[in-house]
C-alpha cells in the first residue's frame, strides 16, 4: 500500500514538533504507555519496542519545548556519545509512526511521561495529535504492582471492542474500572477522547508486588500476547523464553517455608479464589478481598508500595532510545 509524505518546516502540533516526512494517515491505531507510574518491569515500553522494531517504525514527533511540561531534576537529561560527540540529551515524549504492511494499518506508538506542568496544554496536545493524525483507537498499556503471586499466570485486566474480546479470550479479565482516587492528569487525554467518539481499549498486566523486576518479561509477553491477538501481529513477538527463566529463577530464590512461603500461598488463595474468576461470576461464598489476608500479609505489601513510591521520587529517570534522534 502506498501513502502520501508531506514535508513542512517545522511543523508543529500543540507542543509537539513533527519530523519529516510527514505521512497520511487514516483509520490510525495509537497505542500508549505511561511512565513512570504505571510502567512497572517497564512492561508498557517493552511491549511497544517490540512492536515498533516489527513494523520498522520511526520518530515521527516530540515536545518542542520539553522543560516546559517535565522538571530535570526529576527526569535527568543525560550524556551520551552520538557520533563519537558528547550530547545533551533530554527526557521528552516521543511518539512512533509505522505502517504494518500485512494488515494494511497505520499505527502510532506513544512513549508519554507524567507532566509536572502545564498539564492540561500537555493532554490537550497530545489529544490534538491524535486527531491530526485520524486516530480511530487509543489503546493505553501499563503495569501496575497488585497482590499476585508470582506462581500463577499473570493476570491481564482492561477494556477491549466485543471483537477484540472474542479474539483474546481467555488472555485477559475484561472488568469494570470502579476506582475512585487519585490518579494521572494523562487520564484527561481518554476522556477527551470519548467526547470525540474515539474509542479508547486498556490493557493493565498485574504484576507481583513482592518481586518488583526492573524488565518483567513475562508481564510484556502477555502484554504482546493480547495485542498480537487483537490487532493481527505475530505471535512470536509475545514469546515467553526470558520471561519464564526469569521466574524460574525467582522461585528457585525463594525460601519454602518461611515467611515468604506464607505470603505467596495466602496470594495463591486469593488469586485462585477470586483473581481467576471472570467478572460476575463470584458467588457469596467466594467472596475475599485483600482485607481477608493476614495483618502481616497487609503490612508488608503496603511497605512494599511505599518502597516503589519512594523510588519513582528519587529515580533518575532514564532516557530511551527511541529518543537518540534529539
Amino acid at each position: 500500500m502506498f501513502y502520501l509524505s508531506v514535508y513542512f518546516s517545522s511543523m508543529k502540533i500543540g507542543e509537539f514538533e513533527l519530523i519529516d516526512p510527514i505521512p497520511e494517515m487514516e483509520n490510525t491505531i495509537a497505542i500508549s504507555m505511561l511512565r513512570p507510574w504505571i510502567d512497572v518491569g517497564r512492561v508498557g515500553t517493552l511491549a511497544l519496542k517490540k512492536l515498533q522494531n516489527h513494523i520498522n517504525a520511526r520518530d515521527f514527533a516530540k515536545l518542542a519545548k520539553p522543560g516546559k511540561f517535565f522538571d530535570f531534576t526529576r527526569y535527568r537529561p543525560r550524556i551520551k556519545l552520538i557520533d563519537e560527540k558528547r550530547t545533551l540529551v533530554k527526557p521528552n515524549t516521543i511518539v512512533q509512526y509505522g505502517y504494518d504492511v500485512v494488515n494494511e494499518q497505520h499505527f502510532l506508538f506513544l512513549h508519554i511521561r507524567e507532566p509536572h506542568n502545564f498539564s492540561e496544554e500537555y493532554t490537550d496536545s497530545i489529544v490534538e495529535l491524535l486527531k491530526f493524525c485520524d486516530v480511530k483507537e487509543y489503546c493505553r498499556i501499563g503495569g501496575m504492582y497488585n497482590s499476585v503471586p508470582h506462581t500463577r499466570p499473570i493476570r491481564v485486566t482492561g477494556r477491549l471492542k466485543d471483537d477484540q474480546a472474542i479474539k483474546a479470550a481467555g488472555l485477559i479479565n475484561l472488568t469494570r474500572n470502579t476506582y475512585q482516587g487519585p490518579t494521572s492528569i494523562v487520564n484527561q487525554v481518554n476522556e477527551d477522547l470519548n467526547k470525540l467518539n474515539i474509542f479508547n481499549t486498556t490493557l493493565m498486566a498485574h504484576l507481583p508486588q513482592y518481586v518488583q523486576l526492573e524488565e518483567d518479561h513475562l508481564g510484556t509477553a502477555r502484554l504482546l500476547e493480547i495485542l498480537c491477538s487483537i490487532y493481527g501481529f505475530p505471535m512470536s513477538l509475545a514469546d515467553k523464553a526470558q520471561g519464564n527463566e526469569q521466574y524460574k529463577g525467582i522461585n528457585d530464590s525463594i525460601y519454602r517455608g518461611g515467611e515468604t512461603d506464607n505470603l505467596i500461598k495466602q496470594l495463591e488463595i486469593y488469586y485462585d479464589r477470586v483473581l481467576a474468576k471472570p467478572e460476575g461470576q463470584l458467588t457469596a461464598s467466594d467472596e475475599m478481598n485483600q482485607s481477608d489476608l493476614s495483618q502481616d500479609i497487609q503490612e508488608f505489601l503496603n511497605q512494599m508500595g511505599e518502597r516503589f513510591e519512594n523510588n519513582i521520587n528519587t529515580v533518575d529517570d532514564d532516557v530511551e532510545n527511541s529518543e537518540s534522534t534529539e
